[in-house]
């Protein structure tokens, strides 16, 4: 091993002649390759930033969403029936052909969903509008009031059907009490074909109103003073500011809670199947397309046609979403 270096002018002798210069040592560069490294990995990151951050978001939706729904799109093109583990064979549009075809359940039950929906969000709208108007102003015991229309919405559907059939029914219940101590006819409502369909809609009303009303008050309460004060000076009535102040500033949150309750009323399933059973009653007076899917699924075991009453189903919610969508900007507009 060599210490020391040879004096000037004199011949290096045999010890300084052998004597290894520097060596290359991979392990002296490491960190500045790691330095280097980290700042390529470091200026990628910044690159991609947006991408990284949305990166969860879709892989939880094409996980969570779009594998179910593809894997339906799958179903409903084949003869599945009995179990999806037994063999089934690729059948095209016949599944849809068969729905888009049958008039005494499709249909009808197509219909009786359009029907229970826009009855139960035209009224939900308007009650919706009505109480969040009355709340906006501050009263004695706002707060009380408040809590106590928030109940239904804590009630479970069981709990809810139950409750309903106790109070609609035809010889013990309280509501025929009532219209005979009134000298008004009784009525059927949940027991009769002919109006149990709309007593649904209306407990659909009661159950979801003061979750509109809700979402209506916050948005009254984000409507600033200035539009108000200026009616006011040129002479508007209430009536007037109403129309011509609030319903416009008001209606994007108008539209949002149509879309939200829309979709939920379209969807509806477990009050009605509490209350009136498999396949919607005795002459499927309740049948919609929600309760048809689950009789074709869970009775039936005929996936195939499920999944494609499924599919229809689906294009019928984005159609009324988007329907609701047209309202809004041209209501904006």
């Amino acid at each position: 091993m060599i210490t020391g270096t040879a004096p000037a002018g004199a011949e290096p002798d045999a010890a300084h002649l052998s004597a290894p210069g520097p060596v290359f040592r991979p392990e002296d560069h490491r960190p500045e390759r790691r330095r280097g490294l980290r700042d390529r990995l470091g200026s990628w990151i910044d690159r991609h930033l947006k991408v990284l951050f949305i990166a969860p978001s879709v892989a939880y939706i094409a996980t969570m969403i779009a594998f179910p729904i593809l894997y339906t799109v799958y179903l409903s093109l084949t003869n599945s029936q009995g179990a999806v583990t037994r063999p089934f064979d690729m059948v095209g549009l016949e599944n849809y052909t068969h729905w888009l075809t049958d008039t005494d359940r499709f249909w009808p039950a197509t219909w009786r969903t359009i029907y229970y929906t826009a009855l139960a969000l035209a009224l939900e709208m308007v009650f919706g509008l009505a109480i969040a108007l009355l709340l906006r102003k501050s009263f004695r015991g706002q707060g009380i009031v408040r809590a106590a229309i928030l109940a239904p919405l804590v009630a479970t559907p069981v709990a809810i059907g139950m409750m309903w059939m106790l109070l609609l029914e035809p010889n013990i219940g309280i509501v025929n009490h009532m219209l005979g101590n009134l000298s008004l006819p009784r009525l059927g409502f949940l027991t009769s074909p002919g109006q149990a369909l709309t007593t649904l809609a209306l407990i659909d009303v009661w159950q979801w109103t003061p979750m509109v009303a809700l979402i209506l008050l916050a948005g009254l309460s984000s409507l600033p003073d200035e539009p108000y004060e200026a009616a006011s000076v040129d002479g508007a009535s209430r009536l007037q500011q109403f129309w011509y102040v609030t319903l416009p500033m008001l209606w994007p949150t108008m539209a949002a809670a149509m879309m939200l309750r829309a979709v939920d009323a379209l969807k509806s399933f477990d009050v009605i199947y509490a209350t009136k059973g498999r396949g919607g009653g005795s002459e499927h007076e309740v049948e919609t397309l929600n309760i048809l899917a689950y009789g074709q699924s869970f009775e039936f075991s005929q996936y195939g046609r499920a999944s494609a009453l499924l599919m229809i189903f689906l294009m019928l919610i984005v159609a009324a979403l988007a329907v609701i969508h047209i309202l809004r900007k041209a209501g904006q507009q």
